[in-house]
């Protein structure tokens, strides 16, 4: 990705489509305070330079049923490179984890984990320590209430 140079419209763009992907465009161009082609062509121009990797529905898990949340801390065997890029391609596999990070700290990863009920969460956990993915413990956190959940880039956006 090449360094766009961004001004405050195109902030504003990213901004409003953080909160509202699905917003219409003439409904952006106005919020923005562009007439709808030159703001649809700086979403354009944003989307070309990778900034709008995608747009997304936020979907109520609750609403389609039973399900348990888990944030995972994973420290590995071994902390050569070779070890970190195999725990990644065992992770990228798996469709509960819904998150990973490299993070630093004590661990070496946090996961995001959906799955249908805590059977099914400790069958994956177990699955994963099985792997060649080169675990050595984890540490899980049942989620039983969500607090506050917005997009990741809204602080950097200034909202």
């Amino acid at each position: 990705m090449s360094k766009l140079r961004l001004d405050d419209r195109d902030i504003a763009i990213l901004a409003v489509l953080t909160r509202e992907g699905r917003i219409a465009k003439t409904e952006l161009a106005g919020r923005v305070n562009l007439s709808p082609t030159p703001c649809w062509e700086r979403m354009k121009r944003l989307e070309e330079a990778g900034l709008i990797r995608g747009y997304r529905a936020e979907i109520d898990l609750a609403a389609l049923g039973p399900h348990v949340q888990v944030f995972v801390t994973v420290e590995l065997d071994s902390h050569k490179a070779e070890s970190f890029q195999t725990f990644e391609r065992v992770v990228a596999r798996m469709d509960a984890v819904v998150g990973a990070w490299a993070v630093g700290g004590g661990h070496d990863y946090l996961l995001q984990v959906i799955a249908k009920d805590v059977a099914a969460f400790q069958a994956l956990m177990d699955g994963l320590l099985e792997s060649p993915a080169g675990v050595r413990r984890y540490y899980s956190y049942i989620v039983t209430k969500t607090a506050k959940e917005t997009p990741p880039a809204s602080p950097l956006l200034g909202g």
